[in-house]
């Protein structure tokens, strides 16, 4: 599992980019639920940690497409593939994620 942050570092509404292969980005949402999926958009090479959090979805800030921070299904064009979504806990004040062993759907161009 990787360390992500202490809870209280990422404020709700916030997210976060761990600088793993591919990245994860981290994500709380107003309500104080902790997701964590990848951080590439399946479209174009785009940080979902920059793009807009509402609810348990994130936009991406390039192209408007929408993830579901739960599931990583996308609901709005111009993506068709879903991110992965990875497991995370949080333990002692601390966020811990767990990487999925699937493989990633990466946009076009962007290798490991």
């Amino acid at each position: 599992m990787h360390r992500a942050c202490a809870l209280d570092e990422l404020a709700p509404g916030e997210s976060l980019r761990l600088e793993t292969t591919p990245p994860i980005a981290v994500f709380r949402t107003e309500d104080g639920e902790v997701f964590a999926i990848d951080d590439t958009c399946t479209h174009q090479d785009a940080s979902l940690a920059d793009g807009w959090l509402e609810d348990c979805t994130v936009e991406c800030p390039l192209h408007a497409s929408r993830f579901d921070l739960r599931t990583g299904a996308v609901d709005a064009p111009p993506a068709r593939r879903p991110v992965r979504t990875h497991r995370v806990e949080v333990v002692d004040g601390n966020v811990l994620v767990e990487e999925s062993a699937e493989a990633p759907n990466l946009p076009p161009g962007v290798s490991l």
